[in-house]
């Protein structure tokens, strides 16, 4: 599902923790969009307009939830770009393009359990908010900066959260055994666990819902350029279980961000 160009305007800019000059975490607000529906999981392409020359294209962010009153984006600052973004002002222009891809699954009387690794607790800000049963969801949580950095209160007034921060050795290791844990009880509850999250985390939770018989969607990280599947910037690999193997690369933005687990190659 995607919809055309439209421009919004910077209603304000949150910074989450400790912000520094070169890498911060922020919530942007954006004026609503006049779209019919979307899906947690899916993502706009954003662009303001004070990238000028210098940037030609947009950069992707997942939408983390929108209101009547907003849309609201949580990002890192990471390059150029979304430090030029972390700096616009309320009132300033952004075009943006969506909502695109495909978004995750929700089957509402289902034992849900959400996997997410550092930034990838984005998209699940919106997916616990519109659940239509969020008793039936519950979070397991890594990541390595401060938990203040990261919306994570936005979710556990609604959910139970379970948040493991990657501080020093070892911890990595407990994560892994308690992501293990919380997949193989998902399983025995023929439940379906969601993944986002930076890549060898997502690997790792395929290999483990694997082993378990569990039921995994994960949402891919690609760069793009053009969030519509012309430049082919993001193409992924699909196995042959997926309904869009054709023995070629397919793009992520087009028939992703989020795959079933088993249908796609990372």
């Amino acid at each position: 599902m995607q919809s055309g160009l439209t421009e919004l305007k910077v209603l304000g800019i949150v910074p989450f923790g400790h912000a520094s000059a070169s890498r911060g975490h922020f919530a942007l607000r954006l004026s609503p969009p006049a779209w019919p529906a979307w899906q947690p999981g899916q993502f706009i392409m954003l662009r303001p307009a004070s990238f000028g020359l210098e940037i030609p294209w947009g950069r992707p962010f997942s939408i983390c939830h929108t209101t009547s009153r907003h849309l609201i984006c949580f990002f890192r600052v990471e390059g150029r770009g979304t430090k030029l973004i972390s700096e616009l002002r309320p009132g300033d222009p952004v075009h943006v393009w969506g909502p695109l891809g495909r978004g995750f699954a929700v089957e509402t009387d289902t034992p849900t359990l959400l996997l997410a690794g550092g930034m990838g607790i984005a998209p699940f800000v919106g997916y616990v908010a519109r659940h239509p049963q969020p008793w039936n969801l519950g979070m397991l949580f890594g990541h390595r900066d401060p938990p203040g950095c990261y919306p994570v209160d936005n979710i556990s007034e609604h959910i139970q959260v379970d948040s493991l921060r990657e501080h020093e050795p070892g911890d990595l290791d407990n994560f892994i055994f308690s992501m293990q844990e919380k997949i193989t009880d998902c399983a025995a509850q023929n439940g379906l666990a969601l993944a986002c999250g930076p890549m060898p985390f997502l690997r790792a939770a395929k290999e483990l819902a694997a082993k378990a018989n569990c039921r995994l969607q994960i949402s891919i990280e690609k760069r793009m350029a053009c969030g519509v599947g012309a430049c082919l910037g993001c193409v992924c690999k699909p196995t042959p279980k997926s309904p869009h193997d054709t023995g070629q690369p397919i793009q992520t933005c087009l028939h992703g961000p989020v795959f079933w687990a088993d249908e796609i190659e990372i």
